[in-house]
């Protein structure tokens, strides 16, 4: 899948969780793929949403840059959608952070696909990542 069917792909799961969602633009959107949005009684609830299509542990410095841009943008949430996974330190960085950006790996992207829009989709990694099973995978 190019790069740019999976940015649609993300955009039509955070439309099926019932979010209005609508890509940036392709040059300056400071690494944002998407922006979602969830209307309810209360108020609105606006995601930063940045899709990142690949086969390694993404960098902590992917991470630092979506918090980055986070604050950069007084965005109150940020989401990290990827089809590998996750490092100690990306997690550390995440976690610590007032705005943490929410992380969502291949292995939780594969049940949310298959929860919300019914796709049974397969997890291309040349490796098992630590803590996942071959099954995760398939």
């Amino acid at each position: 899948m190019d790069p740019l069917a999976f940015e649609r792909l993300v955009r039509d799961l955070f439309t099926a969780m019932g979010y209005e969602t609508w890509r940036t633009q392709n040059s300056r959107d400071d690494g944002l793929d998407a922006v979602a949005v969830k209307r309810d009684p209360v108020g609105v609830t606006v995601i930063a949403v940045q899709a990142k299509r690949t086969k390694n542990v993404v960098s902590p410095e992917v991470v630092r840059a979506l918090f980055g841009t986070l604050l950069d943008k007084d965005a109150a949430r940020g989401v990290l959608v990827t089809t590998s996974w996750f490092g100690t330190t990306s997690l550390a960085i995440a976690h610590r952070s007032g705005r943490r950006p929410d992380l969502i790996d291949g292995r939780n992207l594969k049940a949310l696909l298959l929860e919300h829009l019914g796709v049974d989709a397969l997890i291309g990694l040349p490796k098992v990542p630590p803590g996942w099973q071959a099954g995760d995978l398939a």
